[in-house]
């Protein structure tokens, strides 16, 4: 059914409360009708300064991952275009993106209005306004009704005129949301053209969008609008505009200017514009768009649309969506539950978009004209959605997730590295952190793995030490860290453990892939973080080059990104054994988090959960690891509720291209993708009796929680695929698999999944249990600690084996290789062949990063081996790193 926003603001919380089903529960054959495209059109949250405080998204009309996003633009602007409390439009474009904090696309407004002057805006109510998957419908105070309906790259409109007056209609090819050029022309019933423009975020990106239109009636009349002045019978115009919407700071040069959220557009004149009339009351546009050619725009509206009336496109549309929306079935649930999981999925949908035509045809990042066989995608919120939202993706599509990772690969191939933020073929370098490596390699983990995936490897090695894809790469190899101070890096912190995730995700990558060395190399780049924790406040903090702590707070946003020090403390959730025990142990964790959940959306100026931005997602699912999963449970369940009403305003922060809306439906199935790369999933509780997800594979999980409710939440016990268990956890073989998962819920929490052996898995690496003894090697002589002191800087060398404390050597679990309490660490942190090895205070830096493989000691950072120079078997000779050759100057007996 269609949603009438005004009575959905009527209904009262006791009635969205109400059961839908009685008696038995049945599936529902029309997932669309529990939509609410409104959701995060208005402020919900607080305004911290990232963007503002609404979800940004918009009403319009779209297939699901659709290159035509047609929708109304308010003369109040939001960043997806439309802000629900402005009751004036000011034109519907074609192109839109649904939750960034910043604004782009926005191309080619049509705006129809009465007589023989174009309209700047015209107002409206909500209670005449409709909106659901595929559709969207408004009729102006002045009595024009427009509705709209969407396919993947075309789209058709209906617009209906008071009778009596002249029907008009403007189109202009130079006005979006940023600076944009443009020109079109004007046939007898059609209008061509194209746009320019791009600047998200004030970056540099840019792209040319083609329009074909034609219409059902032929034009009573036509003039051509460039600045303001009118031109009548006038048949082609170009012109530019400088748009009026303000960028956001999402970039390490922005990191300080204050962030925009709703601003009030400049109602400016028209750029480059067809003003048209009819001698008709119902007038019906088929638009068809290309980011390659007018030919290519005219073919796609050809192919998808052709001459089917708005009635079937609509039809067509909804069915598209409930074809997606369809794959996860649930039974019973309140109204309210339903609206909440089926909005966010439908947001979750929209992104990345299709971004070839119907022949195969793209431009590319080189703006060279590429074919593909398959369906290549564009827009990429890579900061935000590599977290849970391509995860949800690939859990319902593989196949459509393998092209979406090998778009990113085509991406990399073209523009010479992965960026961090694509908008159509261009990159942006927004935000932080290495995301497309952790997006590709969850699509596989998911089952997305048709696909390059070689080529995907290589890409994601070369461009770690890539300064356009990992500034700070070369400190971060030397320390072991991204250290403060670096120009081009936007918050040192936030970075390196962006970048640790990015490299546990490359290392898992390899693993299927079999590349053990890569998988092995990467995995011990991973556990980096250590060098950012602070043994005496128990933090990750920002370090000084110096390897010394700058003055710090657990509420400090510098040198982080979009949050603080305690929220981004938690962000190791490939790792959360490793940071848990140097926390000091799961009591100390789980009394921790229990103070950081005091709030769940605190913002950054608070040391509480941030849960209306990404970086503390994962937060309330680290619980599980600590022994507590009745309390990620609760978080989950807590904040599933409060956060994430289906009313306007339900969204408190950026939806970010639906990786916020992700987070809630996987919140809604109790389910999460928590180490980034791989595919098992953490526990909380289902919020429905029965769920069945379709994986568009083949494989089907479902989940069975009979008496599961908003208060019954707390597991007492789970058997999946009919057996008994005890693991708040299922592996990625039961998500390829698909299987059951039958759940007992109660009323109130209880000890199921708190043993240590039921936590889901950690992944570190290093000796474990620390183990220790004499390092044997050239002659069978030993590595000697040169006893005299020690102090900071004492050779490291050969001497006869002669069992002293000097060459007692304990290889620790942390990575590092100690000796009369100082570790074995590489001079200068330097990575030069024949750079010295030295005792050094143990300092948690990249330096004193070693692992053993086979009888040889590499040095993480360097990856170079433990040497003997020149094969010197003298007592005295200072040890060095040199690249690993497999000589006998390099193999060491272990402990």
């Amino acid at each position: 059914m269609r949603l009438r926003t005004a009575a959905l603001a009527a209904l009262t919380l006791a009635a969205l409360a109400v059961p839908v089903q009685t008696g038995t529960a049945l599936a529902i054959t029309d997932p669309a009708q529990h939509v609410n495209p409104f959701v995060g059109t208005k402020p919900g949250g607080p305004d911290f300064g990232h963007g503002g405080g609404a979800g940004n998204t918009f009403p319009g009309a779209v297939a699901p991952f659709g290159m035509l996003q047609w929708s109304p633009d308010t003369v109040t602007h939001q960043h997806g275009g439309y802000h629900y409390d402005d009751n004036r439009i000011r034109g519907f474009s074609l192109t839109h993106l649904s939750g960034p904090g910043c604004s782009d696309f926005g191309n080619v407004p049509f705006m129809p209005s009465l007589g023989t002057t174009p309209a700047s805006y015209s107002t409206f109510t909500h209670a005449n306004e409709q909106s659901s998957p595929g559709y969207y419908s408004v009729r102006f105070d002045n009595g024009i009704r427009t509705e709209l309906t969407a396919n993947q790259r075309s789209g058709v409109a209906r617009f209906t005129y008071p009778a009596g007056q002249r029907a008009s209609l403007t189109v202009d090819a130079a006005r979006a949301f940023n600076a944009a050029s443009g020109s079109v022309t004007v046939g007898t019933d059609s209008l061509s053209g194209y746009t320019d423009s791009g600047g998200f975020c004030g970056a540099g990106n840019r792209y040319r969008l083609h329009f074909h239109v034609t219409f059902d009636q032929p034009f009573a009349s036509t003039a051509t609008i460039a600045d303001g002045e009118v031109t009548p019978d006038g048949r082609e115009v170009e012109g530019s505009s400088t748009g009026s919407v303000p960028g956001s700071p999402k970039t390490a040069g922005t990191q300080h200017v204050p962030a925009p959220s709703a601003t009030t557009q400049d109602v400016r004149p028209f750029a480059a514009s067809a003003f048209v009339s009819f001698n008709a009351t119902t007038v019906t546009a088929r638009v068809g768009i290309s980011f390659v050619s007018l030919d290519n725009a005219k073919a796609n509206l050809s192919a998808e649309t052709g001459t089917r009336s708005f009635d079937e496109v609509r039809t067509a549309a909804r069915a598209a969506w409930n074809g997606w929306l369809g794959r996860i079935d649930v039974t019973g649930g309140t109204s309210t539950q339903l609206r909440t999981l089926y909005t966010s999925l439908y947001h979750s949908l929209l992104h990345p978009n299709v971004f070839s035509d119907v022949n195969g045809q793209y431009t590319g990042f080189d703006r060279v004209t590429h074919t593909t066989a398959r369906t290549q995608y564009a827009n990429f919120s890579g900061w935000d959605v590599y977290r849970s939202q391509i995860a949800l993706v690939a859990l319902l599509g593989p196949r459509e997730a393998a092209d979406i990772a090998q778009s990113a690969v085509n991406q990399a191939a073209q523009g010479g590295y992965f960026d961090r933020w694509t908008v159509a073929n261009g990159g942006t370098g927004v935000m932080n952190g290495d995301p497309m490596a952790i997006i590709v390699s969850t699509a596989h983990a998911f089952g997305g793995t048709d696909f390059d995936t070689a080529d995907a490897l290589r890409r994601m090695v070369a461009g770690v030490n890539d300064i356009r894809q990992r500034p700070g790469w070369l400190q971060l190899n030397d320390y072991g860290y991204v250290p403060t101070g670096l120009g081009d890096v936007w918050g040192s912190a936030a970075t390196t453990l962006e970048y640790t995730s990015a490299d546990f995700a490359i290392s898992q990558f390899a693993a299927r892939l079999n590349d053990a060395g890569t998988a092995e190399s990467f995995l011990r780049r991973a556990q980096n973080w250590r060098s950012l924790f602070n043994s005496g406040s128990k933090y990750l903090q920002p370090r000084n080059t110096d390897l010394t702590w700058p003055g710090f707070s657990p509420t400090q946003e510098n040198e982080y990104v979009e949050g603080n020090a305690a929220q981004y403390t938690w962000m190791v959730p490939y790792n959360h054994r490793g940071l848990f025990d140097a926390m000091g142990g799961n009591a100390a964790v789980t009394s921790r988090l229990d103070t950081f959940f005091t709030e769940l959306n605190a913002g950054p100026k608070k040391p509480y959960a941030y849960l209306g931005n990404e970086p503390t997602l994962n937060t309330p699912w680290a619980y599980a690891y600590a022994g507590a999963p009745h309390k990620t449970q609760d978080v989950v369940r807590r904040a599933l509720t409060s956060i994430f009403p289906p009313t306007p305003e339900g969204l408190v922060g950026n939806d970010d291209l639906g990786e916020m809306s992700s987070w809630a439906v996987w919140a809604a199935l109790g389910l999460y993708p928590q180490a980034p790369g791989r595919a098992e999933l953490v526990l909380a509780s289902p919020q429905f009796p029965t769920t069945t997800i379709k994986r568009g594979n083949g494989a089907t999980l479902t989940i069975t929680a009979p008496n599961a409710s908003d208060s019954v939440k707390y597991v007492q016990s789970l058997r999946v695929d009919g057996t008994a268990s005890t693991k708040p956890w299922v592996p990625a073989s039961f998500v390829a698999s698909g299987g059951t998962l039958d759940f007992t819920l109660g009323a109130t929490a209880s000890t199921w999944g708190s043993a240590p052996a039921d936590a889901p898995p950690s992944f570190d690496v290093g000796p474990n249990p620390a183990r220790s003894g004499a390092v044997v090697g050239l002659a069978g002589k030993c590595a000697d600690g040169e006893p005299a002191g020690p102090t900071d800087g004492a050779p490291v060398r050969l001497w006869d084996c002669n069992s002293s404390a000097a060459q007692q050597w304990t290889l620790a679990s942390d990575g590092t290789v100690r000796a009369l309490g100082r570790c074995l660490d590489v001079s200068g942190s330097a990575r030069a062949d024949g750079t010295k090895v030295q005792l050094w205070t143990c300092n948690g830096t990249a330096a004193q990063q070693w692992w053993p493989k086979g009888s040889t000691l590499v040095n993480s950072p360097s990856g170079k081996c433990l040497d003997v120079p020149n094969s010197t078997t003298a007592n005295g000779t200072q040890l060095q790193i040199h690249g690993c050759n497999g000589t006998g100057a390099q193999q060491w007996r272990l402990p």
